[in-house]
């Protein structure tokens, strides 16, 4: 499997976790979610909030690609985001709506991608300003890092709130997904 096969195993990942999280999330009251539970990012909405903030920070970043995705035409009308901790959704149904199409513009993006884009060099700056230079293959494995490692402690606090989310680990995925079609 090459880093492009593994992108877009990595976007179907992420659609199917946040459908499991924000299922989970959407059994608990809204007060309970939107609760101050000590995290980084405060609450479980909070915190949700910050990842879907991220994606679209770095979504906008990947669209200055000379690839011109045209999967992220559409993320190029938005307002790109210059807070982590801006609570843009404040109820759950509407982040999780937002969620969903920003989780479908991320599957047909990945889609798009071709070998070649990976080993394109980005110049991006981020919140603060400073400027990096970085190998976009490596930008994606950061992408998909991110979303796993938010969902792990959005996880965390829908746990400790008294919500299951069901198993979370990406071979529990692979597997299904192997059941499906056993050549994937």
């Amino acid at each position: 499997m090459n880093l492009l096969e593994h992108t877009r195993w990595m976007a179907d990942y992420n659609r199917w976790m946040n459908q499991r999280v924000y299922a989970a999330a959407a059994r608990l009251p809204a007060a309970a979610v939107s609760e101050d539970r000590g995290a980084f990012f405060g609450s479980i909405l909070g915190t949700l909030n910050h990842l879907m903030i991220a994606d679209r920070i770095w979504l906008h970043r990947f669209a200055t690609h000379p690839a011109r995705f045209a999967a992220l035409d559409p993320l190029r009308m938005w307002p790109r985001p210059t807070d982590l901790r801006a609570v843009e959704h404040d109820t759950l149904p509407a982040l999780r709506d937002a969620r969903e199409e920003l989780d479908a513009t991320i599957v047909e993006w990945a889609g798009e991608l071709s070998e070649t884009d990976l080993d394109h060099v980005l110049v991006y700056a981020n919140t603060k300003g400073v400027v990096s230079r970085v190998r976009f293959g490596l930008l994606l494995m950061h992408f998909a890092n991110h979303q796993t490692h938010h969902r792990g402690q959005i996880t965390t606090l829908l746990t400790q709130a008294g919500e299951d989310v069901g198993g979370t680990d990406l071979l529990e995925w692979i597997l299904t997904r192997q059941a499906v079609d056993p050549n994937r």
